[in-house]
């Protein structure tokens, strides 16, 4: 598998395959977020999802190639960053609704992501993509206006839940650019997402271990059910998000994931309940339209 992938760097059967990684990586992000919002705590509910992914990475590292010497320090700020969003994020979720908060997070990343994709990895965005760029922004800022405005869930928290959600999206920035970096510096791109979600994935266990095992015995078998489901849609999501980096253009692939803006309202609304309405589900829809001009643009 691992040569497979690496033989389509650089060839058109790879610029697709990262296309459909990315759109993958959106559905299941989405999937990802609802679950960690769902309803119990979103630190407990993370931790649950960190403990499964690094069980499932250390079933996978003895199959695997042994990292490079040079992929430890890699390593290190992969967890540093990594853990640093997921605080963020369990911080705006504990504030806002999923409807509210995850636009704005998965909607600011991109714009930081295509900024570090060109000063780190020399990409460059038409003027077209650049217009989508803007496009998604529009949705971002006018979704970000229009909740402020009448949502009313948690409206005492609300400023505070979107301003973590735009710090939260320079995080995801930050990350995705890191990450792809990371995969590309790696010989074997399923060493480097094995050892990811190993790394990443020992700190919110370790922490919130006590508080889990004092839940009563029904919701901490539904915690340790999420916690199993979600960490096997973490791994196809950031692993599909990861290697389309490494197929194709970071800036792309960043821009694509936020398609999933569209799937989040539609989980939002059919699985928690949470009311959306024309306006910000046409709102959302404007995100992921800006989406798709950055790549028809390229």
């Amino acid at each position: 598998m691992s040569a497979w992938v690496i033989s389509l760097e650089g060839t058109p059967a790879g610029e697709q395959a990262a296309l459909l990684l990315a759109l993958l990586a959106a559905v299941l992000h989405a999937v990802f977020g609802a679950l960690q919002k769902g309803r119990h705590d979103p630190w407990i509910s993370r931790a649950s999802i960190d403990a499964f992914a690094a069980l499932y990475a250390l079933a996978m590292i003895p199959l695997l190639p042994w990292p490079e010497p040079h992929m430890w320090p890699i390593f290190a700020g992969v967890w540093a960053i990594h853990l640093a969003y997921k605080i963020l994020q369990a911080m705006a979720f504990s504030r806002g609704a999923f409807t509210v908060v995850y636009p704005v997070v998965r909607g600011t990343g991109p714009l930081f992501a295509v900024i570090g994709a060109g000063l780190i990895f020399g990409e460059h965005f038409t003027a077209g993509q650049w217009a989508g760029v803007g496009v998604l922004l529009a949705g971002i800022f006018g979704l970000a206006a229009y909740n402020l405005r009448h949502v009313t869930a948690d409206r005492d928290t609300l400023v505070a839940a979107l301003a973590l959600a735009v710090v939260t999206g320079g995080l995801v920035a930050i990350y995705t650019t890191y990450d792809a970096y990371g995969i590309r510096a790696s010989a074997d791109p399923f060493t480097f997402i094995a050892w990811l979600f190993l790394v990443d994935g020992l700190t919110f266990p370790l922490v919130y271990a006590r508080r889990l095992w004092r839940f009563p015995a029904a919701d901490r078998a539904a915690l340790l059910k999420r916690g199993a489901i979600g960490a096997v849609v973490a791994y196809f999501s950031f692993g599909a998000i990861m290697l389309a980096t490494r197929l194709d253009k970071v800036g792309e692939a960043a821009v694509l994931r936020e398609t999933s803006t569209v799937f989040a309202a539609l989980i939002g609304w059919l699985m928690l309940g949470e009311k959306v309405g024309p306006r910000r589900a046409g709102l959302m829809a404007l995100i992921a339209a800006g989406a798709v001009i950055v790549k028809l643009a390229g």
